[in-house]
């Protein structure tokens, strides 16, 4: 069995797959419906509006629908887009056991539903009707479903028959409408048909319909045989027969013909009653479930078992299969699973030159890919018939074919391949083949047992690993052991093609080693997590790794190059292989379930297409991927490489390839941008991009002034002059002051209606004019502070004296006065504070004049460059602009100064001279008076301004002198520049990440404390003391410095393996996944000794720095996550341990203690000794039922299997003896052995499913009741309990 997905949830009585959606729909027992993501197993949606359990649902083949039916005698149809229930049917009168929507629910809207009150119901869900009810069963109608093809229904009852029953007649009455049958014209007329009786008629005929069901839907067989009650039957897909399964323990297979029914074989070996049967939907297998805790797969054509699935502590109760997937699923006490039967990859190596060899059912066959004619890809040659030995490889379906093909490409004279598989824990097969009559010499027979698939060596040996000693054994073509190597690392559970000969990579844990048989020496190591498989490039200088969710590329050394994860599971990889075009042995293109990607030695990837089905690539050629689907038929589907060839064009620096990508390929979209700016070549991307937007940001990253100008102005049209627009043209600002444009600046803070910066900007650029008249619109505005701000920066003290005066400030008005020598207007305000009963005496006293402190007279400074653009700063090209610049020739540098001038002249009466949106904020002083900064005439100021009307201000001759006519000269001087100011590192830090341990290293502990309040509700942070300085310790590191000065300090970064990473540094942390597994084997070290204060001290150190390691990758995360739940579990089953020494003379509660502490989710070897202690105690104190549960369970580990155990294993079947004889409790126990609970880690007393409680949000820690909700987490002992967060974060 391959598990693909399990759940936890309450007891499933209903499963149902999604015809086309990787989804699967359960209802439990509890009157929930969950509808789940089985690829990433996350629950989609939920319904609850059932009362009580919910035992049938379905899926309709087309429509968003589904069909559920419960012990509320309810049918409900819902849409599970609209996420609600449609409408319910009414008219059983008990509990409904099956639903389901007709096959062909296009053309016959029907629903099947079975019920204890004995009769099946048809129902018209378009019309929410009944069409008729099937009577005939005397006993609960367990089971009702339709047949995939034929129009016949088959039902399952207690009362030990199996019935089927033919609805020919109700569908020809539903195609044909009421005239084909005029028994029942009454029956139409209630559910809406058409008919001619009368109403009394009609109810008449509804009420017999109800009694005695109708003639539309008449038995065909009444199938006896069973002794007790059949709980399901299910017909075959395609052939005349019928599975049932009842509580006799037996599964029954029916054969039926046109005439009748009969018995045909009886399959025994469940050991209680039997749930659900089922006929696999691809192969010839029966599948069922039963209470006896197991499921079980038989052969149809030779009715016998020939798989047997357990679980501990879990009754199954339904089975489901995929419609058109190989696809199965359990529901059971606990939750459900998704499983499998075998692997669907075809077994296939790649030959000499363009040659595939593959598996197809029992014959191996060479796809030659030369021979590809039309649409085809290439010619298949039968090689041999694989012979399989032993029983369970006779059956098809259940994991017996091959599995793994290994061709010899050091042998140029003869075919050698290996047939690997999985039979009888692990076994090979040589066979030897001429290469010039492929079908015509096979030799083969030459067996033996492995671990895996073998590898060539060379010409004629190979290697295969020993299964049991796990050695490398070399071996002859001749199957002779020439030679045994231990491996050089341990653990060692799978070889691979080494890419060379004498060469293979061994795979251990989650390391791939490379390793020289002959020398026996390592070449490389790195690390791969779940490695399934190893592709070598053509050239064989490069190695792709896949993972289970990741590919590592690698050099033929086995030096890491890149690493890539994905969130699916990788299914297959190729090289491409393509002649030309510079990708052979550099591109690398996989699959997962639904699309094809791409991976490049540099790390950069891509997705190409999305799939329909799984497929296993074995080649690909340009824009041509070869490939096998799960039928191991060779397929060939286009795919579009030319976004890998820019990106690998653009790694190699073949910046012309690059150029004519951009001007003949289709390249577009938000993710060759972004790549574009990360790689520093935003200039190219401007050729993709037309959105303004986009045009402004990527023109202010290559500080291409001229084009961010045109997209301003775009967005500023379609913006309005308010708004965004305002911050683009603040943004273009800065990056025109950064280069030293002040005329683009002076433009941009126009545009902006930024008053105080353009005033500041004119006291710079010594434009004294332009700044009386700044002064002039700050008093139109009646700002004062602007008026002041002027007059300052102009150095006019009697302006500044009169805004002081207009402001109401005359005392400072009077200083002012008096201080600049004003001594007239010092007098007029001396008149009008007296008048106003004050006093002038004393003012001048505050004042120090002739001193340091004194006032002094302000002047603005005078500027060293005036009227002309200052030196700007040198914008560097990239090779690829010179390249394009190349490409447009002469043309191009022509028009590089006319651009450069239109920000002067061109653009600035295009643009600038326009009206800058000023109307609203003098719209109340001048009127109607046109309120402008320039017209098309004259690029000053001046006229507007002059033309105010009676605004207050004085008169300006008409013949003005162009006051901006400086900018129609642009300075080309380069003079000292400053360098651009960088970000400090802990800035950079803080706004990467929102990790804690990152902006703890910054030095950022309140917002480290914060982030760890918010993710999983930390409140005492004494605990985290240690780590969280830790972090910041490790994160810098202090070097001396010159004598006479101090030391400097330079920040650690985690990502500059490649080169400085700017201001995506990240810093490094003292805390990694090797201390957190070190800390884990430490408390599995303690606990094994017995020395639990130590154990219980080492798993809560890990749980205090777990939220504070930052993991790598996805599989890091996972792993720490894990950790997580093991520290919870061995903390809680260390506290139950103190709890059992402290409790040691009460029976009973030491009797419950030990049995809880069996629950705890513990390593095998430690829940062996927790069974043994449990058994003893609950033994010595006369609970013998409870005795011989542990003693059960002791003796199903597999560790008890070993001689070390002998004494224990003796020890416990006595037990087990004693107490079947007893078989009696002396106490009553707060204990349910078969009920699922979680353990109240304060009390320490069990959580029953529903019992209201409240959880940790880090650590998972579950407390009975409310008391605990706002307390401090007793298990991690600094987390806030029942407060609902995101959850540990554990990556940037």
């Amino acid at each position: 069995m391959l598990t693909k997905f399990e759940s936890k949830s309450a007891r499933v009585k209903g499963l149902a797959f999604h015809p086309v959606r990787p989804w699967i729909c359960a209802s439990l027992h509890n009157g929930v419906i969950q509808l789940w993501d089985y690829r990433v197993g996350t629950v989609i949606d939920r319904f609850e509006e059932h009362d009580g359990p919910v035992r049938g649902v379905d899926f309709h083949l087309h429509e968003p629908l589904i069909v559920t039916g419960g012990d509320d005698y309810k049918i409900k149809v819902w849409d599970y887009k609209l996420r609600r229930c449609l409408f319910t049917l009414l008219g059983h009168l008990d509990y409904i056991r099956t639903v389901q929507f007709h096959p062909n629910a296009t053309q016959f809207p029907w629903i099947l539903s079975a019920s204890d009150d004995q009769t099946l119901r048809l129902w018209d869900f378009q019309k929410r009707s009944c069409l008729s009810v099937l009577t005939g069963h005397n006993h609960y109608v367990m089971c009702a479903s339709f047949h995939p093809s034929e129009d016949l229904i088959v039902s399952a009852s207690l009362d030990q028959t199996v019935r089927v029953w033919d609805t020919a007649g109700l569908r020809k009455k539903q195609l044909g409408g009421s005239g084909l049958d005029e028994g029942y014209p009454g029956m139409m007329d209630v559910n809406g048909n058409r008919g001619g009786t009368s109403a009394a008629a009609a109810t008449a005929l509804n009420v017999q319909a109800e009694l005695f069901g109708t003639n539309d839907v008449v038995v065909k067989y009444v199938l006896e045989g069973h002794d007790r009650g059949v709980n399901w039957a299910a017909f075959h897909p395609t052939l005349p027969l019928l599975a049932s399964a009842a509580d006799d323990r037996q599964v029954k297979l029916w054969r039926m013909s046109e005439t009748k029914a009969w018995e045909v074989d009886t399959l025994r070996g469940h050991a209680n009653n039997v749930s659900c049967c089922l006929f696999h939907p691809k192969q010839e297998l029966v599948v069922s479930n039963s209470e006896d805790r197991s499921i079980r797969v038989w052969d149809v054509s030779k009715r016998v078992g020939v798989q047997t699935f357990r679980r501990e502590g879990d009754r199954f109760w339904i089975l489901a299969a995929h419609r058109s997937q190989n696809l199965l699923a359990a529901g059971h006490d606990s939750g459900m699973i998704v499983f499998k039967l075998e692997r669907e990859r075809p077994a296939s190596a790649h030959g000499p030159g363009d040659k595939l060899y593959y598996v197809r059912g029992r014959e191996l066959f060479c796809h030659d890919y030369s021979r590809a004619t039309g649409g085809s890809s290439g010619v298949d040659v039968p090689i041999a018939s694989l012979r399989r030995v032993g029983q369970q490889a006779q059956t098809d379906g259940i994991g017996s074919g091959p599995r793994f093909l290994s061709y010899n490409m050091h042998n140029p004279t003869e075919g050698n391949i290996l047939v690997c598989s999985e039979v009888d824990g692990g076994c090979y097969e040589l066979i030897t083949f001429s290469l010039t009559n492929a079908g015509g010499s096979v030799t083969d027979g030459k067996r033996g047992s492995c671990l895996g698939p073998g590898v060539f060596l060379g010409r004629n040996r190979f290697a295969v690993l020993d299964r049991h000693k796990r050695e490398i054994v070399v071996k002859n073509l001749n199957n002779e052991t020439t030679k045994r190597v231990a491996a050089p690392v341990p653990n060692v559970d799978c070889l691979y093609d080494g890419g060379a000969s004498g060469r293979i990579i061994l795979r251990s844990d989650d390391r791939a080693v490379l390793f020289e048989v002959q020398s026996r020496r390592v070449i490389g190591e790195l690390t791969a997590p779940k490695i399934k498989n190893v592709v070598w490039s053509p050239d064989g200088s490069k190695v792709a790794l896949l993972c289970k969710y990741g590919v590592v590329i690698a050099n033929r050394q086995l030096e890491q190059l890149c690493s890539i994860s994905d969130t699916v599971r990788i299914k297959s990889g190729a090289w491409d292989v393509s002649p030309t075009g510079g990708t052979n042995s550099n591109l690398f293109v996989y699959t997962t379930l639904h699309h094809v990607k791409y991976c490049l030695p540099t790390g950069d990837t891509g997705t190409i297409r999305t799939l329909d089905n799984p497929i296993y690539a074995t080649r690909v050629v340009k824009d041509s991927l070869f490939c096998l689907d799960r039928e191991a038929r060779s397929r060939v589907i286009s795919i579009d490489t030319t976004e890998a060839r820019f990106k690998l064009a653009l790694a190699n620096k073949k910046y012309g390839q690059v150029m004519h990508m951009v001007k003949h390929s289709r390249l577009c979209g938000r993710a060759i941008v972004a790549y574009l700016q990360s790689k520093g070549f935003p200039e190219v991307a401007l050729h993709f991009v037309r959105d303004p937007q986009t045009r402004f940001r990527l023109a202010l990253a290559c500080g291409n002034i001229e084009a961010a100008m045109e997209s301003a102005f775009s967005l500023e049209q379609q913006q309005g002059a308010d708004g965004k627009s305002r911050d683009v043209w603040g943004e273009l600002g800065s990056e025109a002051l950064r280069q030293g444009n002040h005329q683009v600046v002076e433009m941009s803070y126009q545009r902006k209606k930024d008053f105080d910066r353009l005033s500041f900007l004119y006291m710079l650029t010594g434009d004294n004019e332009k700044l009386r008249k700044m002064l002039k619109i700050s008093n139109m505005r009646n700002d004062i502070m602007g008026r002041y701000h002027n007059a300052l920066l102009l150095g006019d003290a009697a302006e500044r004296v009169a805004v002081l005066e207009a402001s109401g400030n005359l005392p400072l008005a009077y200083i002012s006065a008096k201080l600049h020598g004003l001594d007239d207007v010092a007098d007029r305000i001396k008149v009008a504070i007296e008048t106003q009963e004050g006093s002038v005496e004393g003012l001048m006293e505050k004042i120090p004049v002739g001193t340091k402190k004194g006032g002094r007279l302000l002047q603005p400074p005078t500027p060293i460059v005036r009227a002309s653009n200052w030196p700007t700063l040198e914008i560097k090209k990239t090779t690829l602009e010179d390249l394009s610049a190349a490409d447009a020739g002469d043309e191009y540098e022509e028009e590089a100064p006319a651009v450069a001038a239109d920000t002067g002249a061109g653009a600035g009466a295009a643009a600038w001279d326009d009206d800058f949106g000023m109307e609203d904020a003098v719209a109340g002083i001048g009127g109607d008076d046109g309120f402008d900064l320039g017209d098309d005439d004259d690029m000053g100021w001046g006229d507007d301004l002059d033309g105010l009307g009676d605004i207050g201000g004085d008169d300006v001759a008409s013949d003005q002198v162009d006051d901006m006519e400086a900018f129609n000269e642009i300075s080309g001087d380069v003079g000292f520049q400053m360098p651009p100011a960088g970000r400090p590192a802990a800035a950079c830090w803080v706004a990467n990440s929102s990790h804690a341990a990152d902006h703890m290293a910054a030095g950022g502990a309140s917002s480290a404390m914060q982030l760890l309040h918010r993710q999983i509700a930390a409140s005492d942070f004494s605990k985290l003391k240690g780590p969280m300085l830790g972090c910041y310790l490790s994160s810098t590191v202090s070097l001396p410095g010159v004598p006479g000065s101090g030391s400097m300090i330079i920040p650690l970064m985690r990502n500059d393996a490649a080169g400085h990473p700017g201001n995506d540094s990240l810093p490094r942390t003292s805390l990694t996944m090797k201390s957190l597994v070190a800390g884990i084997r430490m408390g599995y070290k303690y606990f094994q000794t017995g020395k639990f204060n130590e154990a219980k001290n080492a798993f809560s150190e890990v749980l205090s720095q777990i939220p504070l390691t930052v993991s790598e990758n996805r599989n890091q995360a996972n792993e720490m996550k894990e950790m997580v739940e093991i520290c919870r579990e061995y903390i809680t089953a260390i506290r139950i341990k103190e709890a059992i020494t402290a409790a040691g003379a009460d029976p009973v509660r030491s009797t419950e203690l030990s049995a809880y502490f069996t629950h705890c989710n513990l390593q095998p070897v430690h829940l062996l000794l927790a069974l043994r202690s449990a058994m003893g105690t609950a033994f010595k104190h006369k609970n013998f039922i409870v005795a011989a549960s542990f003693a059960r369970r002791l003796l199903e580990l597999p560790d008890m299997r070993s001689e070390r155990n002998a004494d224990l294993r003796m020890k416990a079947t006595k037990v087990l003896q004693r107490s079947e004889q007893m078989a009696r409790n002396e106490h009553t126990l707060n204990y349910k052995e078969n009920t699922a609970f979680s353990i109240d880690c304060k009390d320490l007393v069990p959580v029953y499913t529903g019992e209201e409680s409240v959880k940790c949000s880090y650590s998972g820690s579950v407390y009975k009741g409310t008391s605990m909700k706002g307390q401090i987490d007793v298990t991690d002992g600094f987390c806030t309990v029942g407060v609902e967060t995101i959850g540990l974060v554990t990556g940037k």
